[in-house]
């Protein structure tokens, strides 16, 4: 199956470019994970609060209370989609990474995907 692109982009031949499921759910992932709750009008909850934790000093108890943060809010906006087997959160200085460890419904197929920013 394939979904629409998100965020909504068009492809060459001028249509709204599709994505098969496994891109389909890491951009969804990607998603949850960059938005900031209070950035959707319509959604104000939605969002993990990640990106916060860029500007913020390096601090284990921190990054543990991001981690099940972020854990949380994938669970809450995509847990139809995927079920969440862990989810880990690693800052520096300069940089963040999260890795997710998920498995689409109706499959016994484990995914690990890695997402990083930096400053």
């Amino acid at each position: 199956m394939t979904h629409f692109a998100v965020p909504p982009l068009i492809d060459i031949s001028g249509r709204s470019a599709a994505l098969p499921d496994d891109e389909y759910i890491r951009a969804l992932i990607g998603e949850v994970l960059m938005t900031q709750p209070g950035e959707r009008l319509n959604r104000p909850d939605f969002g993990s609060g990640l990106l916060q934790l860029i500007l913020a000093p390096a601090d284990p108890t921190l990054a543990a209370t991001t981690q099940l943060t972020v854990q949380s809010a994938l669970q809450r906006w995509l847990g139809d989609l995927i079920e969440i087997g862990s989810v880990q959160v690693d800052s520096d200085e300069e940089s963040l990474r999260v890795l997710v460890v998920y498995s689409p419904r109706g499959s016994d197929r484990r995914v690990a995907e890695e997402f990083g920013w930096s400053l």
